[in-house]
C-alpha cells in the first residue's frame, strides 16, 4: 500500500514539474514512479503522462510506446490516444495518427480539440503525403546525421537512426530505403564497428527484409553472408543479438517468400532462394569453431540453426537441409559441444552453448527419415571420437569424452553408440579419480549422462557407484561432490515412483536430497555448479518422502525459482521435471484389477504407490509450490528463448501447469502471476501431448474465471484455437467436456469471439458432441451451441436443407434431463427471436413439435415454461399460418390460463403476447380488458 502512495505522490511531484516546464525532470520521476508496485489504473496514468514528456523532447518513438501502454490498459482513454496521434503524426505515420482521432471523436464527439485536430491533419495530408513521395531527400538526410564524423549531437544521431528504423517497418518506407541506395548505405553504418550505428543499420534492415523475399535476396548478395556471420560473432551482445534477429527474418523470407499482398513484380521473375539459404548456413557453421568468435555469438549461431534447419513438421517430407547440414556441418557443431572449459585452446563459451550444440544435434538426429541416413549420423559421430581419442593423448582423450556428454545429452542413440568404443567407458572410470579438477569434472559429467540411460544404467551400478560414493566422500571440492552425487541419486532412482523398488538403503535417497536442498541453498557456491542439485533433486523427487521434505523448505523451492529465472538455461528441464515429480502430474494409469491378479499369481512384479502419492498429500504439495511463487518461475521459463527450452521442457512445463489449476480456488492466483499468458505459447507449440495439457488448463481457467479478465485484450481471442483443439475425436471425454464448457464461456461474449469460433471450424465438432452418448458432453455441446447461435452465420446453418440441426433442438427440448431441455429450449428461443423463418420450418421437422412445446409450458420448471412462451410467442408473431396450427390445439388453453399467473410475470407476458399476436390476426376474439 505504501508503494501505491509514494507512485502517487511521485506522479503529482512529476506534474508539477511539467506544469513548470521541467519535461526532462518530470520525465524522471514518472520513470522512477513505474519502478514502484502500482496498480494498474495508476501505471496507465504515469505512462500516459511520459508519452506527454516524449512528445515536449521531441521523442515521438517513445511517446508512441508509452501512449500505446497506455492504451492497452484502457482502450477509452482519450488524452492516451491524442497523444499517440500527435506522435504518429509525427512519425509520419499519418493514417494511424488520423485513426486515433477518429476515436477520440467517437468517445467524445463534442470535444473541439478533436475535431480541430482531426480538420488540420486532414487539411495538411495532402502536403504530408506529397513529402512522403519525397521520402528520398529525408533517407539521404537521416544517413548523412548519422555518418557525419562531424556530428556530435548524440541525441540528433539517436532520433535519426530510430527515425530510419520505424521508416523501414513500413512497406512504403522500406522500399524508399531500398531505392535510395540505402543498402549500401546501411553497410557503410554497419563498418563504423561502432555499435549503435551498427544496431541502427541491423535493425532497419530487418524492415527491409521482412516479408520481402527479392529485397532479402538482394541485400544478402550486396551485404554478403561472410560480413552478416562476422556482425554475428562480435563481442557486443545486443549487436549479436540484433544480427541474429536479421539473419532469423531473412532465412524466413528466403524460405516462404511474400508474407503480404505486395505481390506484383515479383509475380512476373521465378525466384530461386535455395542456394541463398544454404549460403547463409554455411557461414553460420564456419562461425562455430571459429576461435575468434564470441560466445554469445556462437549460441545466437545455434539458436538460429535450431529454428531454421530441421522440418517444422513431420509432415513436410524433405529433409535434404538437414542432411546437408549434418554432410557440411556435424563435425563443426561437435567442436563446440567437445569444447574443454579451461583448456588450451578451447573455444570461448557460456553457460548454455554445450546444451544448444546437444539440442541442435537432437533436432538433426530426430529430422533423419531412414536407418541408412541414422547410420552415416552414427559413423560421423565415432569417427569423429576416435580422432581425438586415438593418439592425441590426456587432451584428446578429455575432448573425446566432452563429445560422448554432449551427444548423450542430445541424440542418446548416438552417444550410446559411441560410449561402446573401445576404451571409452574405462577412460572415463579412470578420469574420475584424477587429481586434476578439470579432467574430473569432465569425467564425472560424463559417468552421470550415462547413468541416465538403461543401456549403461546396470554396468554404471556395478561398477560406478562405488567410485561416485568415494568421489562424494573424500573429495575438498564441492564442484566435484555435488555432480558425484546427481549421479548416485540417478542410480537411486532407477525405480522411479514404484515405492516397491529401491535402489539403495532406506534413508539413503532422503540425505541425498538433504545434501542437494543445502547446495541449492548456499549462495556462494556459483550457479552453475548449484544448478547440479537441482539435476539431483530431479531424480530423488521420484521418492515421495523426498517431495515432502522439498515443499517444506521453502528456502530451497524459492532458490530453486530464481535459478530457473537466471541466465543459465540449462536448468529449465531439471526445475520443471522436479515440479512434475512434486505435483505427480506425469501420466499413470489405475491397474486392472485382474491383470493384478494374474500378475501376483505369476509372481511378477507389481508397482506400488507410495502413500504419500495419494490425493491429498499432492494437493498440499501443490498449495505449497504456489505458495513459494512457482507460477512467476514457469512463467519466466516460457518467456525463454533459449534452444534449453525443448519442446519435451515445455510439456512437463504444461503438465505442472494443469496440476496447479486443478483446483478452482486456485485459478484466480495462477492468473494473475502470469500463468494465463504463459499457458497461451505452451497450448500453441510443443508435443501434441504438452499442447493439450496447456489447452486443458486454459480451459479450466475459463470456465472458472472471467475470460475477460483472465485474458485481457487480444489475448482472449488467443485462446479460441487452444479451446478447439480439445474437441478433437482423438482427445479424451474430460478435455472433450472442459474444452466445450470454456468455449460456452467465450461464445457468450461477443460477435467477435463468435467469429473467431466459426473461423477455427468448431460448429461442426460442437455438433457432433450433441449427438454423444455421454450426457454432460451432450449438454455442453449444446449450452454451447445455444450462445453460438447468436451468430447470423449459425442462425443460417438451422436453415439448412439436408440438416437434422433444427430437429435436433426442438427432440432435445422434449427430453427427460431437464438441463438439457433448458439449454435446447433456450436455443430455440434464440433462434426463433433472431432469425424469423425458423419459426415456420419448426413444424416441419417433427410431427411431436406441438406436443413438446406443450410439455415445456406445462413444466413445473419457470424457466422451461418461460423459454416455450417466449417460442410459441416468436413463431406466433412470424406466421399466420403456424400461428393457426398453435390455435387450433390445447396451445390456446394453456396460454390463457399462463396468461393470468400473476406470480410468474415473466411467463404471462410472453403468454399475453402470444395471444395478442392471435387477436391481431383475428384467430381469436379479445379477452376482456383486451381491444
Amino acid at each position: 500500500m505504501e508503494e501505491a502512495v509514494s507512485a502517487g505522490r511521485l506522479r503529482e511531484e512529476g506534474n508539477a514539474l511539467f506544469q513548470a516546464g521541467q519535461h526532462r525532470a518530470a520525465l524522471a520521476v514518472y520513470t522512477r514512479a513505474l519502478s514502484l508496485d502500482c496498480s494498474g489504473p495508476e501505471r496507465a496514468v504515469l505512462h500516459r503522462n511520459r508519452a506527454a514528456c516524449h512528445l515536449k523532447l521531441e521523442d515521438y518513438a517513445e511517446a508512441e510506446a508509452d501512449a500505446s501502454k497506455a492504451i492497452e490498459a484502457d482502450g477509452r482513454d482519450t488524452k492516451a490516444l491524442f497523444r499517440r496521434s500527435q506522435a504518429l503524426q509525427k512519425l509520419g505515420r499519418l493514417d494511424q495518427a488520423i485513426s486515433d482521432l477518429q476515436r477520440c471523436i467517437s468517445l467524445e464527439p463534442k470535444n473541439k480539440a478533436f475535431q480541430e485536430a482531426l480538420r488540420a491533419l486532414g487539411s495538411s495530408m495532402h502536403e504530408k503525403m506529397k513529402t512522403m513521395s519525397c521520402t528520398d531527400s529525408k533517407v539521404e538526410q537521416m544517413f548523412q546525421i548519422l555518418l557525419d564524423p562531424e556530428e556530435k549531437d548524440a541525441d540528433k544521431k539517436q532520433k535519426a537512426a530510430q527515425n530510419l528504423i520505424v521508416l523501414a517497418r513500413e512497406e512504403a518506407g522500406a522500399e524508399k530505403i531500398f531505392q535510395s541506395d540505402g543498402v549500401r548505405l546501411l553497410t557503410r553504418l554497419l563498418d563504423t564497428a561502432k555499435a549503435d550505428l551498427m544496431l541502427a543499420a541491423l535493425r532497419t534492415l530487418v524492415g527491409l527484409c521482412s516479408g520481402h523475399r527479392s529485397r532479402t535476396m538482394a541485400i544478402l548478395a550486396e551485404l554478403g553472408a561472410p560480413r552478416l556471420s562476422a556482425v554475428l560473432g562480435v563481442e557486443h551482445e545486443q549487436v549479436s543479438l540484433a544480427a541474429c534477429n536479421l539473419l532469423h527474418v531473412m532465412f524466413d523470407s528466403l524460405r516462404e517468400g511474400l508474407q503480404k499482398d505486395f505481390r506484383g513484380k515479383e509475380d512476373a521473375v521465378v525466384l530461386d532462394s535455395s542456394k541463398d539459404l544454404k549460403l547463409l548456413i554455411k557461414d553460420l557453421l564456419e562461425l562455430l569453431p571459429l576461435e575468434g568468435a564470441s560466445a554469445h555469438g556462437r549460441d545466437n549461431a545455434l539458436n538460429l540453426l535450431i529454428k531454421v534447419v530441421p522440418r517444422r513438421s513431420p509432415k513436410e517430407t524433405n529433409n535434404s537441409m538437414s542432411l546437408w547440414v549434418i554432410d557440411q556441418g556435424l563435425k563443426k557443431i561437435l567442436e563446440v559441444g567437445s569444447t574443454v572449459c579451461g583448456a588450451p585452446g578451447s573455444l570461448p563459451v557460456t553457460e548454455n552453448t554445450r546444451m544448444s550444440a546437444s539440442v541442435l544435434l537432437s533436432k538433426l538426429y530426430e529430422d533423419l527419415k531412414c536407418d541408412a541416413e541414422r547410420e552415416n549420423f552414427h559413423h560421423l559421430c565415432e569417427d569423429y571420437v576416435r580422432s581425438w581419442f586415438e593418439g592425441h593423448e590426456l587432451a584428446g582423450k578429455l575432448r573425446a569424452i566432452q563429445t560422448v556428454s554432449c551427444l548423450l545429452q542430445g541424440p542418446s542413440d548416438a552417444g550410446n553408440r559411441v560410449l561402446e568404443l573401445e576404451g571409452i567407458m574405462d577412460s572415463v572410470l579412470s578420469l574420475c579419480a584424477s587429481v586434476c579438477e578439470a579432467h574430473q569434472l569432465v569425467a564425472v559429467e560424463a559417468l552421470i549422462h550415462a547413468a541416465d540411460k538403461a543401456k549403461r544404467a546396470s554396468f554404471i551400478t556395478a561398477n560406478g557407484v562405488s567410485l561416485l560414493k568415494e568421489i562424494y566422500k573424500h573429495s575438498e571440492r564441492d564442484s566435484i561432490r555435488i555432480r558425484a552425487l546427481v549421479g548416485l541419486c540417478k542410480l537411486g532412482s532407477a525405480g522411479g515412483t514404484d515405492f516397491s523398488m529401491k535402489q539403495f538403503a532406506e534413508g539413503s535417497t532422503m540425505k541425498l536430497a538433504k545434501q542437494c536442498r543445502k547446495w541449492l541453498c548456499n549462495e556462494a557456491i556459483d550457479a552453475g555448479t548449484r544448478r547440479w542439485a537441482v539435476e539431483g533433486l530431479a531424480y530423488l523427487t521420484f521418492d515421495a518422502d523426498v517431495k515432502e521434505e522439498f515443499v517444506e523448505d521453502k528456502a530451497a523451492m524459492q532458490a530453486m525459482f530464481q535459478l530457473a529465472k537466471s541466465e543459465d538455461r540449462s536448468v529449465l528441464y531439471a526445475v520443471a521435471s522436479t515440479l512434475v515429480n512434486c505435483t505427480n502430474s506425469y501420466d499413470h494409469e489405475e491397474p486392472d484389477p485382474q491383470m493384478l491378479e494374474l500378475a501376483k499369481y505369476a509372481k511378477q512384479h507389481i508397482p506400488e504407490q507410495h502413500p504419500k502419492d495419494k490425493p491429498d498429500f499432492v494437493k498440499r504439495r501443490v498449495r505449497k509450490l504456489l505458495t513459494a511463487g512457482v507460477v512467476s518461475a514457469l512463467a519466466c521459463m516460457v518467456k525463454s528463448e533459449n534452444p534449453a527450452l525443448t519442446n519435451s521442457c515445455r510439456e512437463l512445463i504444461s503438465r505442472v501447469f494443469l496440476a496447479l489449476v486443478a483446483e478452482a480456488e486456485d485459478r484466480g492466483g495462477v492468473v494473475a502471476q502470469g500463468g494465463g499468458k504463459a499457458l497461451i505459447p505452451l497450448s500453441l507449440e510443443g508435443t501434441e501431448v504438452g499442447q493439450t495439457k496447456a489447452a486443458q488448463a486454459l480451459a479450466k481457467i475459463t470456465i472458472t474465471s472471467n475470460p475477460e479478465m483472465a485474458f485481457p485484450g487480444e489475448r482472449i481471442y488467443e485462446v479460441v484455437r487452444p479451446l478447439v483443439s480439445l474437441l478433437h475425436l482423438q482427445r479424451t471425454g474430460l478435455e472433450n467436456f472442459e474444452g466445450l464448457m470454456a468455449l460456452t464461456n467465450l461464445a457468450g461474449i461477443s460477435e467477435r469471439l463468435r467469429q473467431k469460433i466459426l473461423k477455427e471450424k468448431a460448429v461442426p465438432m460442437i455438433e457432433g458432441y450433441m449427438f454423444e452418448e455421454h450426457e454432460l458432453i451432450r449438454l455442453a455441446a449444446t449450452e454451447c451451441m445455444c450462445n453460438m447461435a447468436m451468430s447470423k452465420e449459425v442462425q443460417e446453418l438451422f436453415l439448412a436443407e439436408d440438416s437434422d440441426r433444427l430437429k435436433l433442438m426442438v427432440l432435445y427440448s422434449g427430453e427427460e434431463d431437464e438441463k438439457l431441455r433448458r439449454a435446447a429450449s433456450g436455443t430455440l428461443a434464440m433462434l426463433t427471436a433472431l432469425h424469423p423463418p425458423i419459426c415456420k420450418r419448426i413444424p416441419q421437422v417433427t410431427v411431436h413439435w406441438l406436443e413438446i412445446l406443450q410439455a415445456l409450458l406445462l413444466s413445473p420448471s419457470t424457466e422451461l415454461q418461460h423459454r416455450g412462451a417466449v417460442v410459441v410467442m416468436n413463431m406466433m408473431a412470424a406466421e399466420r399460418g403456424v400461428a393457426e396450427q398453435l390455435i387450433a390445439s390445447e396451445m390456446l388453453e394453456i396460454l390463457s390460463v399462463l396468461a393470468k399467473d400473476r406470480d410468474k410475470p415473466r411467463v404471462a407476458q410472453a403468454a399475453q403476447e402470444a395471444l395478442a399476436q392471435a387477436v391481431a390476426y383475428g384467430l381469436i376474439k379479445p379477452g376482456p380488458g383486451q381491444e
